[in-house]
């Protein structure tokens, strides 16, 4: 099985606020990190480049990291405060964006589920997006 890796490290830039309103410490309330991204693609075989994948192929995944991470603001769906955040974008404040649920662990499988989406085919998959706050803290989701 072949391997290629993807990183968007934490010096890329996307700069994100989010809460996870459930906690029951800090982390419910809103804070944000310079997230990273690591994205490992693989496949059996290569292709007529013999590569995995073509990394200059990657636009799109780098515009949906842009869009969805790069100075903005992550809310559950189900957040109890999501039309106070939702009143703070119309007004400019934020650059709302809502998914079913924030953390790393639920980034990374909102990255994965993007990617399957995206580039997989027959010959090339998706086997796992890993999530990083920091050198500290990461989060992995994939096809083990």
């Amino acid at each position: 099985m072949y391997q290629v890796i993807k990183t968007y490290g934490n010096e890329t830039g996307l700069s994100c606020a989010f809460r996870q309103w459930k906690a029951d410490s800090h982390c419910q309330l809103i804070h944000g990190y310079s997230l990273g991204f690591k994205i490992i693609f693989q496949a059996e075989t290569l292709d007529t480049r013999n590569w995995v994948i073509d990394f200059g192929d990657l636009g799109s995944l780098k515009d949906f990291l842009k869009d969805t991470f790069d100075h903005t603001t992550v809310i559950a769906e189900d957040d109890p405060y999501l039309l106070e955040f939702k009143n703070l974008n119309s007004l400019g404040l934020i650059n709302l964006v809502t998914m079913e649920n924030t953390g790393c662990e639920m980034f990374a499988k909102h990255v994965y589920d993007f990617c399957v989406e995206e580039y997989e085919d027959e010959r090339l998959k998706i086997k796992s997006v890993e999530c990083f706050e920091h050198g500290a803290n990461s989060a992995v989701f994939g096809n083990f």
